[in-house]
């Protein structure tokens, strides 16, 4: 005896017109990734030399400390300062100084904070004159903070 079909459920016309509307409307909502990565690299870029980069393209770029240095009893031959990377849905500010030393999170503003995801990531989705100038006061502060240490 052949076994029987079960009926497969129709997704009604009405609800499949809903589903494609909101497909096309996601697009619309997207982030300007590459508007926001261009905005915000020239901020880092500002600080080649005493920094190295070791990534420049088009969806990232990096920044490091090629000094030998002592980090907690541990020779290192260089330091992470900062990185950014355009991911799926946000551009990635890495931003190593906000790591080593916590307490810098008291001294950045509500709005760059709302982006902090995990320990040392900003998640940046939008780009407006505010966030710029915040990023550019956590670069500095975070460069300050490596010099005082001797890490540049």
């Amino acid at each position: 005896m052949p076994a029987k079909k079960t009926p497969t459920k129709k997704t009604p016309l009405k609800k499949k017109k809903k589903q494609a509307a909101k497909k096309a409307s996601r697009g619309n909502d997207k982030p300007d990734l590459l508007g926001i990565f261009n905005s915000v690299k020239p901020l880092l870029k500002a600080y080649e030399p005493p920094f190295n980069p070791r990534l420049d393209a088009d969806s990232q770029y990096d920044l490091w400390s090629e000094k030998e240095v002592t980090i907690e009893g541990r020779k290192r031959n260089e330091v992470f300062f900062a990185s950014l990377i355009i991911q799926s849905n946000y551009v990635g500010f890495y931003y190593m100084p906000i790591y080593t030393d916590t307490e810098l999170r008291i001294l950045f503003k509500p709005e760059l904070l709302k982006t902090l995801k995990g320990k040392s990531c900003f998640h940046l989705k939008s780009m407006d004159p505010v966030m710029l100038r915040q990023i550019k006061e956590a670069l500095k502060i975070g460069y300050d903070l490596f010099k005082k240490r001797g890490w540049t």
